[in-house]
């Protein structure tokens, strides 16, 4: 018997809601578009800004994930204002927000894989139905961890990968294909 209940960390709620999450999305009870709104809404109800420093998978993976929902999120809302012809200066707004968002994932994700030492990391492009993003979009795979899936269009962190000896030449299917080619 254990007597000895140990408290759920920070952690332990992050990556259990987040594995729910894709799991649902996998399993296709949620679509991409409500799976950004969940994790967005999490992110936000639980009021954990991001770290400062990133001494640990954790602390780096939930920054990726804040970072990367954040930017996700008000990109598609601003999508939905110039979907909806509503006023261009929120439309700008909104951009302007998601890419401060998406180069902080980046400069987490350059943090995060520093602090792995690159070790068992392998990144490449990734197959993309989106014109847009064909030849852009590349993905990073942490192996030593289930679900550790970065992505970015980033050159500056593309150069360090290449020079770092981990991303691979050509292009391979995403291993989490069936959530970057869907829209939202």
């Amino acid at each position: 018997m254990n007597y000895f209940k140990r408290n759920k960390t920070i952690f332990d709620e992050f990556f259990e809601h987040r594995d729910m999450l894709i799991i649902q999305h996998m399993n296709g009870d949620i679509n991409k578009k409500e799976y950004l709104e969940l994790n967005y809404n999490y992110m936000l109800e639980k009021s954990v800004k991001p770290f400062e420093r990133i001494d640990s998978f954790e602390k780096g993976m939930y920054n990726y994930q804040y970072f990367n929902m954040m930017a996700k999120y008000h990109r598609m809302v601003a999508q939905d204002i110039k979907e909806k012809g509503k006023h261009i200066s929120f439309y700008s707004k909104y951009l302007q927000e998601a890419d401060y968002y998406y180069n902080e994932k980046d400069k987490t994700s350059f943090r995060l894989l520093r602090f792995l030492q690159y070790d068992n990391v392998e990144a490449y492009f990734i197959k993309m139905e989106s014109v847009l993003l064909e030849g852009k979009l590349y993905e990073i795979v942490l192996k030593d961890f289930e679900f550790a899936v970065l992505h970015s269009k980033s050159i500056w962190l593309l150069e360090v990968l290449k020079k770092e000896k981990v991303f691979l030449e050509g292009r391979k299917k995403s291993v989490i294909d069936y959530y970057v080619n869907e829209k939202y």
